[in-house]
């Protein structure tokens, strides 16, 4: 079966609908993640198939520890055959052990799930899940990381999460902006 079908299957059916808003999420980042072909090459299909998947763990079937890039890349590594990369970008995606600590599951998820050594493929997934708003919609980095902390509280566990998060999702944008626009050249 193709990757990039069973992924969408696979995310359709953990969150279309009981998460409907968190389906349009998954489905603009993928699209977003479509778009970096040329700067990724051989790491496309597997940059894609994380962004559709990154918040499986939202699904109220998975979700365990209610810490979403957990929850969702213990599914893919015991329920699927997920390859061991798709598993760790979707435990790490957009700065994750940064609020596993703030949650107090770093141990977890860093014995777990290394951070994937494909520093590129890692800022695509956090370029691609921090420039799409919560309905699918491109966005800047600078809005969605606003549109977060209002939505969870500038206190609660994701806004201190996002708070310290901030710079490197900030840098990874760059960095992919850089790259795109080298594209080319």
């Amino acid at each position: 079966m193709d990757l990039t079908v069973w992924a969408h299957d696979l995310a359709k059916s953990l969150l279309a609908e009981p998460l409907p808003r968190r389906w349009s999420h998954s489905q603009g980042v993928a699209a977003k993640a479509g778009v970096l072909t040329e700067i990724l090459g051989s790491d496309a299909e597997l940059l894609w198939t994380a962004a559709m998947l990154h918040d499986i763990g939202y699904a109220p079937a998975l979700a365990v520890t209610g810490f979403h890039p957990l929850d969702g890349a213990r599914y893919l590594r015991d329920q699927t055959a997920a390859d061991e990369r798709l598993v760790r970008l979707v435990a790490n995606h957009s700065c994750a052990v940064l609020e596993a600590e703030e949650r107090g599951l770093r141990e977890q998820l860093v014995d777990e799930f290394p951070l994937l050594d494909r520093p590129a493929v890692v800022d695509a997934l956090a370029y691609c899940d921090m420039t799409t708003t919560p309905d699918g919609e491109p966005t800047t980095v600078d809005a969605r990381l606003a549109e977060i902390l209002g939505r969870y509280g500038i206190d609660s566990v994701v806004g201190r999460f996002i708070r310290r998060a901030e710079p490197e999702l900030c840098a990874a944008v760059h960095r992919v902006e850089v790259r795109l626009a080298t594209v080319g050249k």
